[in-house]
């Protein structure tokens, strides 16, 4: 955890850099700045420092990984990874009814924005309850 923790760290300082140069070059321009970009790289600042502290503050207190030693070896990471799941179609209709459901607010067309939902509910019951039935039964 800690290599991630420093990658983030990394992204930190390059945010926290560009940040206020970005609002100095757009504060020059004749709009005089673009508080849109200035706040959204502020936000992205922000979260990516808290993603460092959360990491770093993990990192500290768990054993290191394989990776994070410096005598770690490739086979002391052998064994089960985890759990992945298999194929699964849920997903894709979870995902279609989500965009159709955009589609609808965008169109006004609240009963197409029913519909979504009712399928959408279905998709999403059936994505929690793959495991439950058929093939991958647990």
């Amino acid at each position: 955890m800690k290599s991630e923790a420093w990658m983030f760290a990394a992204c930190t300082v390059f945010l926290v850099l560009v940040t206020p140069a970005y609002w100095f070059v757009t504060a020059a321009s004749e709009h005089g700045g673009d508080w849109t970009g200035t706040s959204a790289l502020v936000m992205c600042t922000l979260l990516t420092l808290m993603i460092t502290l959360y990491l770093g503050f993990h990192a500290n207190r768990m054993d290191p990984r394989p990776e994070d030693r410096k005598d770690g070896e490739i086979a002391d990471g052998a064994g089960e990874l985890g759990f992945f799941p298999p194929f699964s179609w849920w997903p894709l209709w979870t995902a279609l009814t989500m965009a159709v459901s955009v589609f609808a607010v965008a169109m006004a067309a609240w009963w197409l924005l029913i519909i979504a939902a009712v399928v959408g509910f279905i998709a999403l019951a059936g994505w929690n309850f793959e495991y439950y039935r058929g093939q991958f039964k647990h």
